[in-house]
C-alpha cells in the first residue's frame, strides 16, 4: 500500500480532488507542509502520495531501479479510485510523472510545478555537471541528494531561492532520501520522453524565478509546447512547495481552478 495522506472534502465549487506528485528525493510530507491544508480549507479534497520507495511506500525492487512508467502505475493507482476525475499536480519529477500519465488518461486539468520538461532533462543535467563535474559523478552512481548537493549552500544553488532560511534548507535537505538512478538519469533523459501530442488536458504551467533547476527559460519552453504560456512566480526557487513564497503558487493555483468551474 502507498502511503497516502488525505485531507478535507470536495465541495460544489470544487467537485474534484486534487493529487498532488511529489518531485525527487521527496515523498507525500513536501506537500503537507503547508499545501494540503491551504487546499482543504478552501473547500478542496486533497491527496498526496508516497511514489513507491519513497516516505513510507514500499518498492518491489531496489529504488534506483524504479521507472517513470512505474511512477505512472503509482499515480493511476490512487487516480483510479477517484470519482470524479482528479486533477494531478506535480513538481519537478513529479511533473514529468504527471505529464506521462496524462499521455494516457483524462483529466479535467493538470498543474505543473517547476516540472522537468517533456522534451528531458539532459541540459539540466549537463549544466550542473558542468558546474560541479566531482558532486555530480558520485551522484549520478549512488541517486543520493546530499552527494549532488554536499552544503546548505550547494542546496541553496539548486533548490531554493533567496528569501529561503538557512534553517529552512538545511531542514527540508535533511529529510530529502536517496532516488531512483535509472529515472532521473536515464528515462527522464532519453528513454521515456513525454508525447505532448497525446495529452489534451489543460494544463497550468508554473516557475520559479530563481529556480536554478528548471529556469524560467525551460519553464516557458515546457509551456509553449501545451499551446500555453508560463506563469513565473517572482523571488523564489526550485522549491515550490515549501519556501516563503510557498501561499503566492498556491493562490495562483486556486485562482486558476476557480476561473476554470474546478
Amino acid at each position: 500500500m502507498l502511503e497516502l495522506i488525505d485531507k478535507g472534502q470536495t465541495s460544489t465549487k470544487h467537485p474534484h480532488p486534487l493529487l498532488f506528485v511529489h518531485g525527487a528525493f521527496q515523498g507525500a510530507w513536501s506537500w503537507d507542509a503547508h499545501f494540503l491544508d491551504f487546499f482543504a480549507e478552501r473547500g478542496f479534497r486533497v491527496l498526496s502520495l508516497s511514489l513507491r520507495g519513497h516516505g513510507s511506500s514500499p518498492a518491489d525492487k531496489p529504488l534506483r531501479l524504479c521507472s517513470i512508467s512505474d511512477f505512472v502505475d503509482d499515480v493511476s493507482s490512487i487516480a483510479n479510485t477517484l470519482a470524479p476525475q482528479p486533477i494531478p499536480i506535480g513538481h519537478s519529477m513529479g511533473g514529468f510523472v504527471v505529464q506521462k500519465y496524462l499521455e494516457t488518461n483524462d483529466a479535467p486539468a493538470g498543474v505543473l510545478l517547476a516540472s522537468a520538461p517533456p522534451r528531458g532533462h539532459l541540459r539540466t543535467l549537463l549544466r550542473m555537471l558542468r558546474r560541479h563535474p566531482w558532486r555530480c559523478s558520485k551522484f549520478a552512481v549512488s541517486g543520493r541528494p546530499d552527494h549532488l548537493l554536499a552544503t546548505t549552500a550547494g542546496a541553496r544553488e539548486l533548490f531554493f531561492g533567496d528569501k529561503a532560511s538557512d534553517d529552512l534548507i538545511s531542514s527540508t535537505a535533511a529529510r530529502l532520501q536517496p532516488d531512483s538512478t535509472r529515472a532521473i538519469m536515464m528515462d527522464m533523459v532519453a528513454l521515456k520522453l513525454v508525447r505532448t501530442d497525446r495529452i489534451t488536458t489543460p494544463l497550468l504551467v508554473l516557475g520559479g524565478e530563481q529556480d536554478a533547476t528548471y529556469p524560467p527559460s525551460t519553464v516557458r519552453t515546457t509551456a509553449r509546447a501545451y499551446g500555453t504560456r508560463a506563469a513565473i512566480i517572482p523571488e523564489i526557487g526550485h522549491s515550490m512547495s515549501v519556501e516563503p513564497r510557498w501561499e503566492t503558487v498556491a493562490e495562483h493555483i486556486v485562482s486558476w481552478l476557480t476561473e476554470r468551474g474546478l
